[in-house]
């Protein structure tokens, strides 16, 4: 038992070094290669942050462990919402950038409730894979066509974060390529660590892969996204840390998700179990995004502080479930019967208010 817990270790420590790698070599490399500071932010940037939840998917579909894929996904994405948003906004309220809530957000919903519809049948096929991916290549060329109406003062704040005030060298270029190749590789074998390790431990527990994907491998796949935003809202670049998150997000879905499924050529199965309850959540997650999010264009401590509390609500759920805890029941009436309840409440009371306010100004 002691040598899974290691290799699962040094797999975590792998990804977020790679990932970091990863994203530093290419968003240099882009930025110097005169690419637009928003494509950069938001296709290389993203990317890279999830660049840890593609190797971790790829390499358990590729292993048969789908279980741990599928978690990983959707773990994830309820991780950077509610804990990573949550605690971004505790350290400053975050700004809402108007597009966000135009297209990204809703983009994010839609495609929550997408994988939903594509996995009812019981898996995630390549055609449902090639669909998700298609939806990724239409929003970054829409990310491309839109990076052509960016302000200045983005460009400047993107300037001033990657230095493209530099020239590209042959000197700077074989530096960055060797960064990109060291971050690729890292998160090759931190993946394979990663999954192994975590697939023997859920064994030896009698804990499902969907489970540990949920939970160990979904934080730790996270954790960029968790470091990018958490210090991006410390530095006072609050819109970052807010569009790194629902950025991730897409591409979680889209690429790592869909790429995942185009691999095997029967696509990845989908649990009953994630598609009764597990899927839901990242859509409910996704969804509470949409009110908090335009009730002001911004998001407040007490809006971070109840984000927080659900994602420790949510794991508590599920250890409890896992041991088959008799408090399991008890804990779905009072969350379902009095805590979520009294959270749409407030959350449709404060969408009321923000909608009324330009009225009555």
């Amino acid at each position: 038992m002691f040598w899974p817990i290691v290799w699962m270790i040094i797999g975590l420590v792998g990804l977020v070094v790679g990932g970091e790698l990863l994203v530093r070599g290419a968003s240099k490399l882009a930025a110097l290669a005169g690419i637009s500071p928003l494509v950069v932010g938001l296709t290389v940037v993203a990317f890279g942050t999830s660049a840890p939840e593609l190797a971790v998917s790829l390499s358990a579909s590729l292993q048969e462990n789908t279980d741990i894929g599928v978690g990983n996904v959707v773990g994830s994405n309820i991780f950077n919402v509610l804990a990573v948003l949550g605690m971004s906004a505790l350290v400053a309220p975050l700004l809402v950038s108007s597009q966000l809530v135009r297209l990204d957000v809703p983009l994010m919903v839609a495609i929550s409730f997408l994988v939903l519809a594509l996995g009812w049948d019981g898996e995630i096929s390549q055609l449902d894979g090639a669909i998700l991916f298609g939806i990724l290549v239409i929003y970054l060329v829409w990310l491309v066509y839109q990076s052509r109406k960016e302000q200045q003062a983005v460009k400047d704040q993107f300037a001033g974060e990657y230095g493209t005030q530099e020239k590209l060298s042959a000197g700077t270029l074989l530096v960055q390529l060797a960064l990109i190749a060291a971050g690729l590789i890292a998160l090759t074998f931190s993946a394979q660590w990663l999954v192994a390790g975590a697939s023997e431990i859920a064994r030896y527990f009698g804990m499902s892969e969907l489970l540990i994907g949920l939970t160990i491998v979904a934080v730790g796949t996270s954790l960029p996204e968790a470091a990018a935003s958490v210090m991006a809202s410390i530095r006072g670049e609050r819109d970052i840390a807010v569009g790194n998150i629902v950025g991730s997000n897409i591409f979680n879905i889209c690429c790592v998700l869909g790429l995942s499924a185009l691999v095997p050529p029967s696509g990845i199965p989908v649990s009953d179990e994630a598609l009764r309850f597990d899927i839901p959540v990242m859509i409910a997650v996704a969804v509470a995004c949409l009110p908090i999010f335009f009730t002001g264009y911004s998001i407040a401590r007490w809006e971070g502080l109840l984000f927080v509390f659900y994602y420790f609500a949510y794991t508590g759920y599920l250890i409890l479930d896992a041991f088959k805890s008799p408090l399991v029941y008890p804990y779905q009436v009072m969350m379902l019967g009095f805590v979520v309840p009294l959270t749409v409440i407030t959350l449709l009371v404060t969408t009321w208010r923000a909608l009324r306010r330009p009225a009555t100004a």
